[in-house]
């Protein structure tokens, strides 16, 4: 056989599917897995979808070998120690000049790790993410690049062609930037989907609970959502989901899903490195946390118990409401939410290019997540238009357009998460996009307090509105002193 245009390590299903699209697309692709089972299956199903260039490979010799020069390789490994151990199968038979990339959700740290290390060798290193799922790799997903340009150059005929296409803005893919830049990027995009699931996970809560929809209530709410504002992958999948019954029951299979959400770790990456940065993402924490009491099933169970005894199951019957008033105020309250959600990811991807020297192009990244991805949404096209009128925004709240349209949506945003409270249904992310919203948007917080406090118990010193400088009081003395 001729040498193959590039090759890819782990045929789990986003391998098999990311290699099915790139063969698809016109370059043939040597695949390789540890398992000989995931090479046939992939190999079989190449010649069902149109019998496909790729070629299948058991022995990582054999496989480098059958890539031409520059060799490109895409690994879809699970993150961490697999990721090592499949760099160390392949480089002894990579030469100076050949790349690597990493499609998996990697820490960016260990990306980084690795690019210098490939580099002592002659091997150029990107760290690729991939959104999308299933159906993005096998048809279109979008691709965060980050690492050595001239890997990136290697392989842009081909991600340009099998990256999602948005008909008014081009492929989803872009070089992201230097370093694991790609890989943050991407775990940024994952803890914007954990506040953006949770958000219409209370949405839906809201709906249900309060409002009493059915499923099939929800299904033409969800899907008439979908053709407005709200138009999203996440929106119309959710839309989908009510209309699938279980075939053990003849019930709606929603309903006997059980409550405990999984997780991977990206979210809780994000979380941390917004700690670390000091950057505010209270709807992304929420989810995160929400995640975790959701994962207390049997403690929620015994709870309930606890507190039904106590009556507070009848609070929640006692909010009779106009239903389609309902709809309409969630609907405001989701999509401003929401805003704070984008707003909070871009901002920490912001702090995160300044400390790196990234100089990531936030227009830009939300121009890629347009199409393929999970969260691609329209409204991603006027976050987009947002940093193009103006590269240093501040934060999305105060862009022009985003601004007026909490403007305009805030009071039904307050009715929603006043309604829930008072019937006892938790809206944690659509409550904290609210604080973050109205503490942004306050010139006056009461951290004055918190800075005496800091300063009465530990002397840390405070700043005064009228003076320049750092100041100390005896406060304790001074009050002491008041009492006499």
């Amino acid at each position: 056989m001729a040498l193959t245009r590039i090759g890819l390590a782990g045929l789990a299903v986003m391998g098999q599917n990311l290699a099915l699209n790139i063969a698809e697309k016109g370059f043939p692709i040597s695949v390789y897995n540890r398992s000989a089972s995931k090479i046939d299956e992939t190999i079989e199903r190449a010649k069902l979808e149109g019998n496909l260039p790729v070629y299948g490979f058991s022995d990582p010799q054999a496989f480098v070998k059958s890539i031409r020069k520059p060799r490109a390789i895409i690994m879809l490994v699970k993150a961490g120690a697999p990721v090592d151990q499949t760099i160390s199968t392949f480089s002894p038979f990579l030469e100076a000049g050949d790349c690597i990339i990493d499609g998996g959700n990697e820490w960016y740290e260990n990306t980084e790790r690795r690019e210098k290390e490939m580099s002592e060798l002659g091997i150029l290193y990107l760290g690729m993410g991939v959104s999308g799922g299933e159906e993005g790799a096998r048809h279109g997903p979008s691709l965060m690049p980050g690492g050595s340009f001239q890997a990136y150059e290697y392989i842009k005929d081909i991600v340009l062609k099998v990256a999602a296409q948005v008909p008014d803005s081009g492929p989803c893919v872009t070089y992201v930037g230097p370093g694991g830049s790609g890989n943050f990027v991407k775990m940024v995009h994952n803890g914007i989907e954990y506040g953006d699931m949770q958000l219409i996970a209370e949405a839906y809560d809201v709906l249900r609970s309060v409002g009493r929809l059915s499923n099939d209530e929800l299904h033409q709410v969800f899907s008439e959502w979908n053709k407005g504002e709200l138009l999203s992958f996440l929106v119309e999948i959710t839309a989908d989901i009510f209309t699938v019954k279980d075939e053990k029951t003849g019930g709606y299979l929603v309903d006997k899903v059980l409550d405990k959400t999984g997780m991977k770790g990206t979210g809780k990456w994000t979380v941390q490195q917004a700690a670390d940065l000091s950057i505010a993402a209270p709807t992304i924490e929420a989810s995160l946390d929400s995640r975790f009491l959701s994962g207390l099933k049997e403690e929620r169970v015994e709870a309930s118990k606890v507190f039904k005894a106590g009556g507070l199951d009848d609070i929640l019957n006692s909010h009779p409401v106009d239903k389609s008033k309902l709809v309409d105020d969630v609907r405001k309250a989701l999509y401003a939410s929401k805003i704070c959600s984008y707003a909070q990811g871009m901002n920490l991807i912001r702090a995160k290019s300044i400390q790196k020297g990234w100089d990531l192009q936030l227009g830009e990244l939300a121009r890629i997540w347009k199409g393929g991805c999970i969260i691609r949404a329209i409204f991603l096209d006027r976050i987009k238009k947002a940093y193009d009128r103006n590269p240093n925004l501040a934060n999305l709240l105060v862009d022009p357009e985003f601004a007026n349209e909490i403007i305009d949506r805030h009071a039904a945003w307050r009715r929603v998460i006043c309604l829930a409270v008072n019937a006892g249904v938790s809206t944690p992310g659509m409550s904290a996009s609210l604080a973050y919203f109205d503490s942004y948007r306050r010139d006056r917080l009461p951290a004055n307090l918190v800075q005496a406090q800091r300063d009465y118990f530990g002397a840390h010193t405070y700043e005064r509105t009228d003076s320049d400088g750092a100041f100390h009081t005896e406060w304790f003395k001074i009050a002491t002193l008041a009492r006499i």
